[in-house]
């Protein structure tokens, strides 16, 4: 763990420590994310400047694929070679880009993000082995996520996160979770960031942190 550093977001208690020398043999050449930290501690930010690059054309979306896993799994023994299992089910990122093309534009309405969960969950279009919600959730709240705008923002939602939320939040206690019960769960987490005059993806990070509440006050 570290401790919090200046360019942490809001909430952001701790970088992930990513052991850079288990994943680079692991990964092939053409996913690995330019610009990556090489060594020591991810932080969400790291991950959000891939995605930037990728926005602008600068980064592939098997790179941002690979720079999302890493920060999601972490020091994880298993990750590399789930990340390869899921990089192998999209070699030249075609499924990706089906899902992720549209998170391009600068808003994004609820269609659209609901349009990109099915597509990622759906064996027929742009699931990947080994990537499920908990993972391509991440995956989404990188390429999409827009600070600053207001709105419906895509966020992770994870075992972690769905255990800690109340039944008002409409999400289960499974992982396979439904389309509709993730945007039940985003629009829930934007009321409460518009009540507290925050960013939706504190919420998030609270809940994580298990932090929420009370130090966001009740949901």
């Amino acid at each position: 763990m570290s401790v919090t550093m200046p360019d942490a977001l809001p909430g952001e208690l701790a970088g992930i420590t990513v052991h850079i020398d288990r994943w680079r043999p692991a990964l092939p050449p053409d996913a690995w994310p330019g610009g990556f930290p090489q060594a020591g501690v991810v932080w969400r930010q790291d991950v959000f400047a891939v995605a930037d690059a990728w926005r602008q054309g600068d980064a592939t979306p098997r790179q941002l694929l690979s720079a999302v896993l890493m920060w999601g799994y972490g020091p994880i023994g298993y990750g590399p070679w789930r990340t390869a299992r899921s990089l192998d089910g999209d070699p030249d990122g075609t499924r990706l880009a089906h899902a992720l093309d549209p998170l391009r534009a600068p808003v994004l309405d609820e269609e659209v993000l609901r349009t990109a969960y099915r597509r990622l969950r759906d064996p027929r279009e742009s699931r990947l082995p080994r990537l499920g919600p908990a993972f391509f959730t991440k995956l989404l709240y990188f390429a999409g996520y827009r600070r600053g705008t207001g709105g419906l923002q895509p966020l992770i939602l994870d075992s972690v996160v769905a255990r800690r939320l109340p039944p008002a939040a409409g999400v289960s206690r499974p992982s396979a979770w439904l389309s509709e019960e993730w945007l039940a769960y985003l629009r829930w987490a934007g009321e409460q960031a518009q009540r507290q005059g925050i960013e939706p993806e504190e919420v998030e990070l609270a809940l994580f942190h298990d932090r929420w509440p009370p130090h966001l006050g009740s949901p």
